[in-house]
C-alpha cells in the first residue's frame, strides 16, 4: 500500500502544483471566531453567492432554500462545525454521529461507502435500490437517492446542516426523518491551494488536496483529488492478518462562470473509486443452522472484543461512481430563478461470507449497476413587503439491476459462486418521480410570522424479480402520490428570542420486494408510509451574543410503518418481504448551545431524548410450516437510542510562530438496537398470535462513550499557512457493533465500531 500511497501524494501534489490555497482557508489562522470554513463570499447560498454578514457569530444556513441566520430560522436545525471535524481528521460523514440531537449514523458493510442514517428513530436500515433513504442526504443540493455512496469525504466541505423532521416541503423526495444537507466550496476565482497528508493507526494513509484558479475575472476552476487508505481495523483468527482494508479515491473539478453580479453557473464532474475487502465477523449461535457446521469456537461469540476477530473466506468489492451537478442562478430582480441538475451513475462489485466461519457455508457475489438524474428549478423572491416565497418543481428517475451468485453449503471457498450457481438471481427495477412544491413566509406582524407550504408527490415503480435461467418469478408496477402539508408560526417577543410551533408531514412512497421468491409476492406492492410531525422550540441569544441555546420538543406520529418480514415460500423455504405492519409514536426532546466566553474559547454541546414506541405491529411468520400472526409491538424500534449527547470545547491561542489550537470531544450514545428480531417467545404457538418480547439481544448496541481529541498547530509562512495537527478518536477505545443482523434461525452476522485510533497530519494553506 506504501508505494499506491505515495503515488497518491504525488497525484495531490501535482493537482495544486501551479495554485495555493483560498483565502477563506489561511483566514483561519486569524482571531476572528468562527464556526464555518468560509470562503471570501459566505457560505454557498441557496442562489447564488450570499451577501456576507456583519455579526462575525452569526450562521448563515440555507435549510429553507433561502439565506437566514440559523437563530432566525424556526427549524430543529445543527449546523455542524466543519473546521472540527476536520482537525480530529474524521473521514467521512458517518464522524457526524452523536454531533447533533437523537441523529445516528452507521457503516453498513453490505454496500460501498453505504450508511445507515437515523434522525428522530426514522431510519432504512438496508443496501437494496428498491427502496429510498429514510434520512435524505443532499450533496450542493442534489439528493442522493440510495443508501450506497453516502458515506462522503470531509475535507472540502464548506458547511453542513443537519435538519430533523419531515423536509418534504422543499428537499428533494423521501425525507420523511429530515435531511443532512452538505455544501462543498465554491471556486474562489483567485489563485491558491489547500494540501494535506496524514499518517494513522491500522496502516492508514490519506493524501488530499483542494485547488483554485481563476481564468480572468470570469471563470474560476477548483481541482480536487482524496485518497486513502487502511488496511482495516480487523484481524484474521486463522493467519493473524489484518481484514477490513481499503482504498478509497475521490477526483473532479468544480467550474464556476459568473459573468455578472446577477448571473452564475456551477459544474461539478467527479468520480468515486473504492476498492475493499469485505468482513463479517459472526455472531451466530447454538440452535442456528450453521452452528451445526462451523467449528465450536466460531460461535456463541461475543458483541464487543469478539468482534475484531474473523473468520470468513476472503472476500471483497469494487465501486466506481461518477457524478456530475449543475447549478445556475440568475437574479431578475423581483424573481431568484435556481436549476439544479444532478447524474449520478455507479457500477458495485462485491462478494461476501455472510456466516462469517471458516466453513464454506453460505456465500454471495453480487454486482449491480445504478444510475439516478434529478432536475429541480425554483423561483424566490417577495410576492409584497413582509411575503416572501419559494416555488418550485422536481423530477426524479433511477434505474437498477441487480445479479447475484449464490454459493451454497458447497464446503470449498475455491469454486467461484458464478461457476457454483447456473441461475443467479436477477432483480431490475426502475423509479420515476415528479413533484411540485411552495414555501411562504408572511409577517403578519413585526415579530409573528406565519409559514406554510407543501408538496405534492407522484412516484411510479417498477420491479422485475426472476432468476437468470428459469425465468421470471413475478413483476409489478404501481404509482404512489402524496400531498404532504406544513404550517408554522414564529413569535420574537425581541431580537434575541424566537419561539415557534409547527406541524409537518413527511411521506415515504411503496414499492416492490427484490427478495420475493414467489409470483404473489413478487406482484405485491407495499404501500407509503406517513409521518405527521408535531413541533415547538425556541431559538435564544443570551449573554450579549455569547450564549447561543436552542431546544425543541416534537411527537411523531407514523402510519404504514414498512418492515421486512420473514413468510414462507420459494426454493429457499422462507422469503423476505416489506409489509406495511403497523404504526408508532415518537416523541423527543432536543436541545443544543455555543458558548463563546472569551476571544479563542467555544463550547458546544448537545442533547436528544427520545421515547420511540410501536403503538401496534403485527407480522406473519413461519411456525412450524405454517404463516401465523405475531406480534412485535414491545419490541423497541430500530436506532432509536433513549438518548444522545455530546459536548465539545475548542481553544485558540496566538503563539509567536502563529497559532495553536486544541478540540476535545465527547459523545454518548445510549444502547439501541439494529433490527427487528426474534427474542423470547409467547402466547399461542398453534393458532396465533405470537408474542415477540424484544428484540434478540445480539442485535442491540451497548451504549457508547465516544471521545476524541486534537492539537493542531498552525505556522505562518509568509502569507502562506503550514499546520502538523495530532488527533485520536475513541480514545477510549470504546468497542461494539455498528450493525448487526439475523437471518431466519440460520445465521448471523455484524460489523464492528472502530477501535481507538490516533495519527498526524501535516497540511499547507496559502
Amino acid at each position: 500500500m506504501a508505494n499506491e500511497f505515495a503515488r497518491a501524494v504525488v497525484a495531490a501534489a501535482l493537482a495544486g502544483s501551479a495554485m495555493f490555497v483560498t483565502q477563506a482557508a489561511s483566514a483561519q489562522a486569524s482571531n476572528q471566531d468562527t464556526d464555518l470554513v468560509t470562503d471570501p463570499e459566505g457560505p454557498t447560498p441557496a442562489a447564488g453567492p450570499v451577501t456576507q454578514t456583519t455579526d462575525p457569530n452569526a450562521i448563515i444556513v440555507t435549510a429553507r432554500r433561502r439565506e437566514e441566520s440559523l437563530q432566525d430560522t424556526p427549524v430543529a436545525i445543527t449546523a455542524i462545525n466543519a473546521a472540527m471535524l476536520e482537525n480530529k481528521n474524521s473521514l467521512n460523514i458517518g464522524d457526524l454521529q452523536g454531533e447533533a440531537p437523537n441523529l445516528l449514523i452507521t457503516q453498513q458493510n453490505s454496500g460501498a461507502a453505504a450508511a445507515n442514517l437515523s434522525i428522530r428513530g426514522l431510519t432504512y436500515a438496508d443496501i437494496e435500490k428498491s427502496q429510498e433513504p429514510t434520512v435524505g442526504v443532499v450533496i450542493d443540493g442534489v439528493f442522493i437517492g440510495t443508501n450506497t455512496g453516502q458515506l462522503l469525504d470531509f475535507f472540502d466541505i464548506e458547511q453542513i446542516e443537519v435538519l430533523r423532521g419531515p423536509q418534504g416541503t422543499l428537499f428533494g423526495r423521501n425525507t420523511i426523518g429530515g435531511v443532512i444537507n452538505i455544501r462543498r466550496t465554491r471556486p474562489t476565482f483567485e489563485t491558491g491551494i489547500k494540501a494535506e497528508a496524514s499518517y494513522a493507526k491500522f496502516g492508514t494513509y490519506s493524501a488530499r488536496a483542494v485547488a483554485n484558479f481563476g481564468i480572468g475575472d470570469v471563470i474560476g476552476v477548483k481541482p480536487f483529488y482524496f485518497y486513502n487508505e487502511s488496511d482495516g481495523f480487523y484481524r484474521d483468527g486463522i493467519t493473524g492478518e489484518r481484514r477490513g482494508g481499503s482504498k478509497n479515491h475521490n477526483f473532479g473539478v468544480a467550474i464556476a462562470v459568473q459573468p455578472s453580479d446577477d448571473f452564475d453557473l456551477l459544474m461539478t464532474v467527479e468520480k468515486q473509486k473504492q476498492d475493499f475487502d469485505v468482513v463479517n465477523p459472526g455472531i451466530s449461535r447454538t440452535g442456528e443452522v450453521i452452528c451445526n457446521f462451523a467449528p465450536p469456537d466460531q460461535c456463541n461469540r461475543n458483541t464487543t472484543d469478539d468482534l475484531y476477530t474473523v473468520f470468513g473466506s476472503p472476500a471483497g468489492g469494487t465501486y466506481r461512481a461518477p457524478a456530475m451537478t449543475f447549478e445556475a442562478n440568475w437574479d431578475t430582480g423581483p424573481v431568484r430563478l435556481t436549476s439544479v441538475t444532478g447524474w449520478r451513475s455507479s457500477s458495485e462489485k462485491q462478494t461476501q461470507d455472510f456466516d462469517g466461519t471458516s466453513v464454506d457455508l453460505f456465500y454471495v457475489d453480487r454486482q449491480q449497476s445504478y444510475k439516478q438524474f434529478s432536475q429541480e428549478i425554483r423561483a424566490a423572491g417577495d410576492l409584497f413587503d413582509g411575503f416572501d416565497y419559494v416555488v418550485g418543481g422536481f423530477y426524479f428517475n433511477s434505474d437498477f439491476a441487480l445479479t447475484q451468485w449464490t454459493r451454497l453449503f458447497a464446503f470449498n471457498d475455491q469454486i467461484d459462486p458464478r461457476d457454483f450457481d447456473q441461475n443467479p438471481r436477477s432483480v431490475i427495477g426502475a423509479t420515476e418521480s415528479y413533484a411540485v412544491f411552495g414555501d411562504f413566509n408572511w409577517e403578519v406582524t413585526d415579530n409573528v410570522r406565519v409559514s406554510f407550504g407543501g408538496r405534492w408527490t407522484e412516484d411510479t415503480k417498477s420491479l422485475s424479480n426472476g432468476f437468470r435461467q428459469t425465468g421470471l418469478i413475478g413483476q409489478g408496477e404501481a404509482t404512489f402520490d402524496k400531498f404532504t402539508p406544513k404550517v408554522g408560526v414564529d413569535w420574537r417577543p425581541n431580537a434575541d428570542m424566537m419561539f415557534y410551533a409547527s406541524w409537518s408531514q413527511g411521506y415515504r412512497s411503496g414499492g416492490f420486494n427484490p427478495r420475493a421468491q414467489t409470483a404473489e409476492t413478487a406482484a405485491l406492492s407495499f404501500e407509503p408510509e406517513v409521518v405527521d410531525s408535531y413541533e415547538i422550540g425556541s431559538k435564544l441569544d443570551l449573554l450579549n451574543g455569547m450564549l447561543q441555546f436552542n431546544v425543541a420538543g416534537f411527537i411523531s406520529k407514523y402510519d404504514g410503518l414498512q418492515q421486512n418480514t420473514t413468510i414462507p415460500g420459494g426454493p429457499q423455504g422462507n422469503q423476505t418481504i416489506t409489509n406495511n405492519v403497523g404504526s408508532a409514536t415518537i416523541k423527543g426532546i432536543e436541545a443544543d448551545a455555543s458558548f463563546r466566553p472569551v476571544t479563542g474559547l467555544r463550547f458546544n454541546a448537545t442533547l436528544g431524548l427520545l421515547d420511540a414506541k410501536f403503538d401496534d405491529f403485527i407480522a406473519g411468520n413461519v411456525v412450524n410450516g405454517v404463516i401465523l400472526p405475531f406480534d412485535y409491538s414491545a419490541n423497541d424500534p430500530i436506532y432509536s437510542p433513549d438518548v444522545t449527547a455530546s459536548i465539545g470545547a475548542e481553544y485558540s491561542q496566538p503563539v509567536s510562530f502563529g497559532e495553536l489550537v486544541g478540540t476535545v470531544g465527547y459523545r454518548f450514545i445510549g444502547k439501541y438496537d439494529q433490527q427487528i428480531s426474534l427474542g423470547p417467545l409467547t402466547g399461542d404457538f398453534v393458532n396465533g398470535p405470537v408474542i415477540v418480547n424484544g428484540n434478540d439481544p445480539r442485535v442491540r448496541t451497548d451504549q457508547q462513550n465516544l471521545l476524541d481529541a486534537s492539537l493542531t498547530a498552525n505556522f505562518d509562512i509568509g502569507d502562506a499557512e503550514a499546520y502538523v495537527s495530532a488527533f485520536g478518536r475513541n480514545l477510549l477505545d470504546d468497542k461494539g457493533t455498528t450493525a448487526a443482523f439475523t437471518v431466519a434461525g440460520l445465521f448471523s452476522f455484524a460489523s464492528a465500531r472502530e477501535p481507538r485510533t490516533y495519527g498526524l497530519t501535516v497540511g499547507v494553506r496559502y
